[in-house]
């Protein structure tokens, strides 16, 4: 019987999920969506593949389960960061560093990459996981609209926009010397977009 990690079966199942999730990261950094492997996952996570099958049954399976772990810590971090912010336009500005230094830190391959490599209903529920964001900078955009910090605009045009704006990893593929000035000059521009006046350094004008 597989030794149990933690001090229930419950335990030990979010251990190996989570030992498995930073195998998996590590293997997409370095080898791509196309170059991971079940086994290859299993034993750099130190799990039998037979366990791994218990919990993933297929590359598919497990791609959805780790997007699915990351981005709920992602938006509750994302929440806390912009509850901190002090109105709409320092939450735009810390909306758009966070999501560029999450794109930095990490990316899953391009949405069209990503579409041909996943079945129509996994890749469905990959997707599904940018709405909770879409949906906070379209709050935050709002915000700004109703108390007159921003001016009114096409939430329906300007909220997609600013999203694919900043899913863009062109933006932030620069060595890591340059990254901080890249992401300065990606949250001026968002801030001009929606209609703000900022002087070089990214503050309000």
């Amino acid at each position: 019987m597989p030794k149990i990690i933690g001090g229930s079966l419950r335990e030990h199942r979010a251990q190996v999920r989570l030992r498995v999730f930073d195998a998996l990261r590590h293997q997409l950094y370095e080898h791509g969506f196309d170059g991971v492997t079940l086994a290859g996952v299993a034993a750099e996570a130190g799990v039998g593949r037979t366990a791994m099958y218990n919990h993933f049954p297929d590359k598919e399976h497990l791609l959805v389960a780790f997007v699915e772990h990351e981005a709920a810590r992602y938006v509750e971090r994302l929440r806390e960061a912009l509850a901190a912010a002090a109105d709409p336009v320092q939450r735009l500005a810390t909306f758009t560093r966070l999501q560029l230094r999450a794109l930095a830190d990490y990316h899953l391959p391009p949405g069209g990459t990503l579409a041909s490599a996943l079945g129509p209903s996994a890749y469905r529920r990959v997707a599904a996981h940018a709405d909770p964001i879409a949906g906070l900078l379209r709050d935050i955009l709002a915000e700004g609209i109703r108390t007159g910090a921003l001016p009114q605009q096409d939430l329906d045009v300007v909220v997609p926009m600013i999203s694919a704006a900043l899913a863009t990893t062109q933006v932030v593929d620069v060595p890591a010397d340059r990254l901080d000035g890249v992401i300065g000059s990606a949250v001026r521009f968002v801030l001009r977009a929606v209609g703000l006046k900022t002087d070089g350094r990214g503050e309000l004008g």
